[in-house]
């Protein structure tokens, strides 16, 4: 029996049903999962200069911490990409309304916990 499929391998056991959607959308949602990787890598570069190069600002608790909050927001970030990615794939595929983005708020209320925290800090009161 012939099979008239002709995406790939893993984008049929990814996206099983549904329609292709329009070309330059599939884009844009990619386009946008590595806006999202790139914010993740920033993060985790930040941990890293954290940890490599703050060594007389701060304490090592306190940079190690840092340095892990960090890194974890970063492996957050990516997660939360790769399943947005999914998500609004599958919703285009499926032709139905697109999903909330909940990764804004995550991202938002992490960078304003590090910013407070970085003010706390160079105010000496950490």
């Amino acid at each position: 029996m012939a099979h008239d499929d002709s995406r790939s391998r893993i984008a049929r056991r990814m996206f099983p049903d549904g329609e292709d959607p329009d070309p330059r959308f599939t884009l844009a949602n990619e386009r946008t999962f590595l806006s999202w990787i790139r914010t993740a890598l920033a993060f985790i570069g930040g941990g890293i200069a954290v940890e490599a190069f703050t060594s007389e600002v701060f304490t090592p608790g306190l940079r190690a911490t840092l340095s892990i909050v960090l890194m974890a927001i970063g492996f957050i970030l990516a997660s939360g990409a790769a399943f947005r990615w999914y998500r609004i794939e599958s919703a285009m595929r499926h032709k139905t309304s697109l999903p909330l983005p909940l990764i804004i708020p995550i991202v938002s209320l992490a960078s304003a916990l590090g910013a407070g925290l970085l003010v706390l800090v160079f105010a000496g009161v950490l």
